[in-house]
């Protein structure tokens, strides 16, 4: 055992990393492999996401009283009650994808240095995650970005129908004695090289590894996303900050200001004259800022649209043609591969639906390139991570007259996008944030020598000179990942989720 001179472990930070690939490493999770101790958080994630903001609203308000347990009466009594008031009822596979596209987002951005230090250095064979959270909310985060070769948690009981009945099955939550057990039954006879805790539960297991550390409670910066075995790329859910308590209560505390605000801010930005919405913009707390130049053949002002010009731009959320309009001060008509009904219906500028049959879509947008000016979004679907999709090549074979525009949305509380949740709602939730904020920029109108009608270039050279202006205009990472790429990582539709995030994680690298 590694003790100080007091008889106490030693901190991790005097762990060495060197020359430990082939040592066996078990760590906990809360508070040892992340920064936090808390939990709750990510139980409060599987609430809402997997649940219902009543879930949600019930389980912030079990929470003091899950406190309470943990400090005063067992760690596992907390950890039960937890898990009964988060997944009682839930289907399994909600559960599950929660733990894929959502949790994996908001651990990745709490990891804590010197334990990832040590953790990722021993041997990849033999790294071990445990802890008290039901293995079903970590197992997927800690094999696919920490690496881990096990997981050992909690085990959730579930009926034949698939449904969580929010009991745990024995032991019980891995605190204390169970956690010792459950590592002493998987390693067997061999003991763990080194082991990783940061609380007094945890000193069973750590009795039986080799070495042992502590995590000691104080402030460090986290791990960089780019630095774990796999950087989370794509993400899902609503919520922008980590639900600690606190956070969740002002969450759940605006929401329903946030609805009668959202339905204001739209119905006056809807009934408003289009030269006075700035104006109400500023006045019902929604922040745009434009940057760049609005090509000359635009006139702001009025109604009436000029031919042939083709904004392109990348595609963050469902509002990124109204506030491109806005910014020019002219409707533009939104072509768009899939726009749900209600975004439909209450879009305020004329929106047409594209089929995805390439030789159909080219004639629709030729023709309404003759009668005014378009706005498409090569990518094919929202993003809203710091990466640009692949973009179409199709808009650079209808037209030369082509304006590259760069948006950026800012969020403080609810993504206005989403991959699991109803997209019909994506448009509320942007603007239910307290200040909203788009960033327009006009990025100069592509030469004509450039393009692929007037200078002959290949159509899918001018999509990716495209794709590289707006990424570097916006700090962004241009990517060959397409819409059904991101679908297939945050749905897990095909298990290749391993591969792609290696070969993002490869473009980053040759990039830098």
């Amino acid at each position: 055992m590694r003790r100080g001179q007091n008889g106490k472990y030693e901190t991790v930070e005097q762990c060495g990393c060197e020359g430990r690939q082939k040592e066996s490493v078990v760590a906990d999770l809360e508070g040892t492999l992340t920064r936090s101790k808390s939990s709750f958080p990510y139980f409060m994630l599987v609430a809402l996401e997997a649940g219902s903001l009543f879930r949600a609203v019930i389980l912030l308000i079990a929470s003091p009283f899950a406190w309470f347990l943990h400090h005063i009466i067992s760690e596992d009594a907390a950890i039960r009650m937890l898990t009964m008031v988060a997944m009682a009822g839930l289907r399994v596979k909600d559960i599950e994808a929660v733990s894929r596209a959502v949790l994996p987002k908001f651990y990745g951005e709490d990891i804590h240095p010197e334990t990832w230090r040590v953790f990722s250095g021993c041997g990849a064979r033999g790294r071990c995650v445990v802890t008290a959270s039901p293995r079903i909310m970590v197992e997927f985060f800690c094999k696919h970005h920490l690496g881990a070769d096990t997981v050992l948690g909690s085990e959730l009981h579930v009926t034949p129908s698939g449904h969580a009945t929010g009991l745990l099955r024995w032991p019980g939550a891995l605190v204390g004695a169970s956690k010792r057990l459950a590592v002493k039954n998987h390693f067997g006879d061999a003991q763990p090289g080194i082991g990783l805790g940061d609380r007094s539960s945890d000193l069973p297991f750590l009795a039986l590894c080799k070495e042992a550390y502590i995590v000691p409670k104080k402030q460090v910066q986290q791990v960089p996303m780019q630095e774990l075995f796999n950087p989370v790329v794509f993400h899902d859910g609503r919520l922008v900050q980590r639900p600690t308590q606190l956070v969740a209560l002002l969450t759940l505390l605006w929401f329903p200001v946030g609805v009668l605000l959202a339905l204001v801010r739209l119905w006056v930005c809807l009934l408003a004259p289009l030269d006075y919405v700035p104006l109400f913009y500023k006045l019902l707390g929604i922040k745009l800022t434009v940057k760049g130049e609005i090509p000359d053949n635009i006139e702001r002002g009025s109604r009436k649209r000029a031919k042939g010009v083709l904004f392109v731009c990348c595609h963050r959320t469902v509002l990124d043609p109204v506030f491109l309009s806005v910014a020019l001060g002219t409707r533009v008509t939104a072509v768009t591969y899939s726009v749900s009904r209600l975004t439909e219906l209450l879009s305020p500028i004329p929106t047409v639906r594209l089929t995805r049959n390439r030789e159909r879509d080219a004639a629709s947008i030729k023709k309404l390139l003759e009668h005014g000016n378009l706005v498409i979004c090569p990518e094919g679907t929202t993003c809203r991570e710091p990466v640009l999709l692949r973009f179409s090549a199709l808009f650079a074979e209808l037209t030369d007259q082509i304006v590259p525009v760069a948006v950026l949305p800012r969020m403080t509380m609810f993504y206005g996008n989403t991959v699991r949740g109803y997209k019909a709602f994506d448009l509320f939730f942007f603007i239910m944030n307290p200040v909203p904020h788009y960033e327009i920029t006009f990025l100069r109108q592509l030469p004509a020598d450039r393009t692929h009608i007037s200078g002959g270039v290949s159509s899918l050279e001018v999509a990716n000179s495209i794709q590289k202006m707006l990424a570097d205009t916006l700090g962004f990472q241009c990517t060959s990942y397409t819409r059904r790429d991101k679908y297939r990582i945050l749905t897990g539709g095909d298990g290749s989720v391993k591969q792609q995030q290696q070969q993002i994680n490869s473009e980053r690298k040759a990039a830098a």
